[in-house]
């Protein structure tokens, strides 16, 4: 038997190609900036991106039945908005309770468009459309004018500065939140299910999948991670505005499509949309380190995507060419 050459032995595999996409950019950004890898750095990191790496997840889910979701920073902000005023008001003063209300109030959104979604029959796009306008205005009619600030926040905003088991409390929930869905995704009747709607929904029905039930499920926990992450975000930030992480959907699809999800369903994994949050981050982080004028940042940014997704759609290219040679023989 013929010894694979190294190319093929990286394409075998979609994830190691995004991991040395990743380690790659990192070995650059440390030879210009040499603190890059410092455990301080990596931590701010990590806790300033947890929110796109959290979304990431519901967004994965929502890619592989077919879907989109763009309403999903709406959401965040709508439910990071109404915590921060109800600890401004001093209607709450828990922060367990102030994120138990921020994740119910995210199921809640994204329940409502899945059933519209799925028993409507809107098309997703549309419909997350007009749910990113309504929730992103509810957020403003919640703030009435003002917004919360660090002092207003009180113990609620210590959340994202301590630690629990040596980690950052919000790093350990990124990491619980991606255990969980790994385990999901991988392991479990529902996720075999998410796969199979994304693959061929006619087919999943046909098989006896409740086609209806997996999409508003799928929905729900988009919202629900939506909801967690506005509460992250407003501990995070030390500050709940109604137009917090606006703009967010588009990095956390980008994080996605970086990560190999497919956008029409069926093909994806946790640890894919993880790289792809990770590579997006360094790019975000790397940009003004290595002295990239503000203006420029955004076009840089999108120039380097557009390359790293192009190198993982050569790698998949080479994957799927390696199996049709294994299957040839």
């Amino acid at each position: 038997m013929e010894k694979k050459s190294f190319l093929k032995k990286i394409g075998g595999s979609r994830e190691i190609s995004l991991l040395l996409i990743l380690l790659v950019l990192i070995g650059l950004v440390s030879i210009k900036s040499p603190g890059f890898l410092s455990m301080q750095n990596i931590t701010e990191i990590l806790k300033n991106n947890s929110v796109t790496m959290i979304l990431s997840l519901g967004m994965l889910m929502v890619l592989l039945i077919g879907g989109i979701d763009i309403s999903v920073a709406s959401t965040l902000g709508f439910a990071g908005m109404t915590v921060g005023m109800l600890f401004k008001t001093g209607l709450v003063s828990s922060t367990l309770l102030g994120f138990v209300i921020a994740i119910g109030m995210g199921a809640v959104c994204g329940l409502v468009v899945g059933l519209i979604i799925s028993y409507g029959r809107v098309a997703p796009i549309i419909c997350t459309m007009g749910a990113m306008y309504i929730y992103r205005g509810l957020a403003y009619l919640v703030a009435n004018d003002q917004w919360a600030g660090a002092d207003a926040l009180g113990e609620f905003k210590s959340f994202a500065l301590t630690s629990s088991l040596g980690i950052n409390n919000v790093i350990l929930v990124t990491i619980v939140c991606y255990l969980l869905f790994f385990v999901i995704l991988k392991w479990t009747k529902f996720g075999r299910n998410i796969y199979a709607v994304g693959s061929n929904e006619e087919a999943a029905g046909i098989s006896g999948i409740n086609v209806h039930g997996v999409k508003i499920a799928v929905y729900t926990l988009m919202g629900t991670l939506a909801g967690l992450s506005g509460a992250l975000s407003t501990s995070v930030y030390a500050s709940a505005q109604p137009n917090m992480q606006y703009g967010k959907e588009m990095d956390v699809i980008a994080a996605c499509v970086i990560g190999g999800v497919s956008m029409s369903g069926g093909r994806g994994s946790v640890i894919g949309a993880l790289l792809g949050a990770l590579i997006l981050a360094v790019i975000s982080k790397a940009l003004p380190l290595i002295g990239i004028g503000a203006l420029a940042q955004n076009t840089i940014k999108g120039v380097l995507i557009v390359a790293v997704i192009i190198a993982n759609v050569i790698t998949q290219r080479i994957m799927v060419r390696s199996t049709l040679e294994k299957r040839e023989i």
